[in-house]
């Protein structure tokens, strides 16, 4: 069903149509994403969408900063709220880790590369740049910060891919790889309030 034509800013123009693209990357997958697919969607003229996003190419890297932006604001406005050693670490993962497979990130971002796109990832590291600055961490906690993403984000990227066969070929439970993101980031967080902890008290 389309969207009743109507009078929009560009913003809300472009916000509808990012929209309409993710909702087709999760029920169709990445190669369904095109401008004629999502003009369709909500009665937009391809002149239009080009208007807003160039070509293909460009709708696809503004779905993957959109992606990477709604869910680094959801991630964002858990962690802001509890202090280091005390989050749920186990959430955040669950985030990430659904992000990149039922909200399709993972597909989309090996499509873009499969096609040739050196520069899909840039938009979600954008994000997460955005994400760490936003926290105003301390020095000591920007280089933990940072390496959790990196293994998160690689272990979120890698399940979405081949999670799923790889559990089953092993006879391990199909969320292992989410239990294992925790555990590392547990023991990482946990290991790092010790030392600030014992920093203190030297």
């Amino acid at each position: 069903m389309s969207i009743i034509r109507k009078r929009l800013s560009p913003e809300e123009s472009r916000s509808i149509a990012l929209e309409a693209a993710r909702l087709i990357l999760i029920e169709f997958g990445p190669q369904a994403v095109t401008l004629k697919a999502v003009g369709a969607r909500i009665d937009r003229t391809h002149a239009n969408l080009l208007h807003h996003f160039g070509s293909a190419a460009g709708l696809q890297s503004a779905l993957a900063a959109y992606l990477a932006e709604t869910v680094c604001t959801t991630i964002r406005e858990k962690m802001a709220s509890t202090p280091t050693g005390e989050r749920n670490t186990r959430e955040i993962v669950d985030l990430a880790f659904d992000a990149f497979d039922q909200g399709g990130a993972g597909a989309l971002a090996a499509w873009m590369l499969n096609s040739g796109n050196e520069n899909a990832l840039d938009p979600v590291i954008a994000a997460i740049h955005k994400l760490i600055d936003s926290l105003c961490p301390s020095p000591d906690e920007i280089r933990l910060l940072r390496e959790d993403t990196l293994a998160l984000m690689l272990m979120a990227l890698g399940d979405a891919q081949v999670g799923g066969q790889m559990a089953t070929a092993l006879g391990l439970p199909r969320d292992t790889a989410r239990s294992l993101a925790t555990e590392l980031l547990t023991n990482r967080i946990t290991n790092f309030v010790t030392e600030q902890h014992q920093k203190i008290g030297e």
